[in-house]
């Protein structure tokens, strides 16, 4: 199934059912506009508290908006027909801070100890900027968002901890007080940017090196604004090396049936 038959699907469901079934694997982005994609982590219940602790203490880049149960793939909250273990295009594994491989399945990786935490993901705030006709570059130039290592410290959970990773996007300088103020809206899709301007006073040594993504060209009069990223959480997960994590690969995120503007993370469909 190609990204254009799954678009004309109707309901979210629909689109779940499609890529249960195999019959797509590519990224989800702009896939059922206004509902709430997510980001995913699963990881054994021995460390699942002390991630959830971490996610709590640094909401900005890790907003739980879904906790599974012990050994149970349904995500009920975020939609009632959900199996994590089937919902997603493409997973990826990794063994003791390691990668592993990138998968289109997890059935045979699934445990009784794993646990579920989806958490929330840009893809919202940037389609709400985009409707406010405030550009994307990277989408114009049909690239993945950059993303970089900060200096930014994070609050430890247990064996969890590190620095903060943040996505750019460029702004005209007329455009960044409303992009500060629409982001703003969604604080479980990160939010408010962490930094405007200057990316060495957040420990960005250059801003044409990203170390995920692609770099995008920032103009003259533009001002480089940074958000807070989903990929810190994976960079915790791995630097604590813990046995087995699996993750989303980036770009292909669960879709749930929850509308982007919920207020709160513990929703019914």
């Amino acid at each position: 199934m190609t990204y254009q038959e799954l678009e004309a699907l109707k309901t979210v469901k629909d689109l779940r059912s499609a890529i249960r079934a195999g019959e797509f694997a590519g990224h989800t982005a702009g896939l059922a506009p206004g509902k709430l994609q997510c980001n995913i982590a699963i990881l054994p219940a021995d460390h699942a508290l002390d991630f959830l602790r971490f996610c709590l203490r640094n909401p900005k880049p890790c907003p739980i908006v879904g906790i599974g149960e012990t050994g149970d793939p349904a995500l009920p909250t975020l939609g009632p027909d959900i199996d994590i273990r089937h919902d997603l295009p493409r997973y990826r594994l990794y063994r003791d801070g390691h990668f592993e491989s990138e998968v289109t399945d997890i059935a045979h990786h699934w445990r009784d100890d794993m646990v579920t935490v989806a958490l929330g993901c840009s893809f919202t705030f940037e389609r709400a900027l985009m409707a406010a006709d405030i550009p994307m570059r990277h989408v114009q130039q049909n690239r993945t968002v950059p993303m970089y290592r900060t200096a930014l410290p994070l609050e430890p959970g247990g064996v969890f901890g590190g620095t903060m990773v943040v996505s750019m996007r460029p702004l005209p300088q007329q455009d960044v007080a409303r992009a500060v103020e629409i982001s703003a809206r969604y604080p479980l899709a990160h939010g408010a940017p962490v930094h405007l301007g200057d990316p060495a006073a957040i420990g960005i040594a250059d801003i044409d090196r990203p170390e995920w993504g692609e770099a995008v060209s920032v103009a003259p009069d533009e001002v480089p604004v940074f958000w807070a990223c989903g990929v810190t959480s994976q960079n915790a997960l791995l630097a604590a090396a813990i046995p087995l994590v699996i993750t989303h690969a980036p770009g292909h995120m669960l879709i749930s049936d929850i509308n982007e503007d919920a207020e709160h993370p513990i929703w019914k469909p």
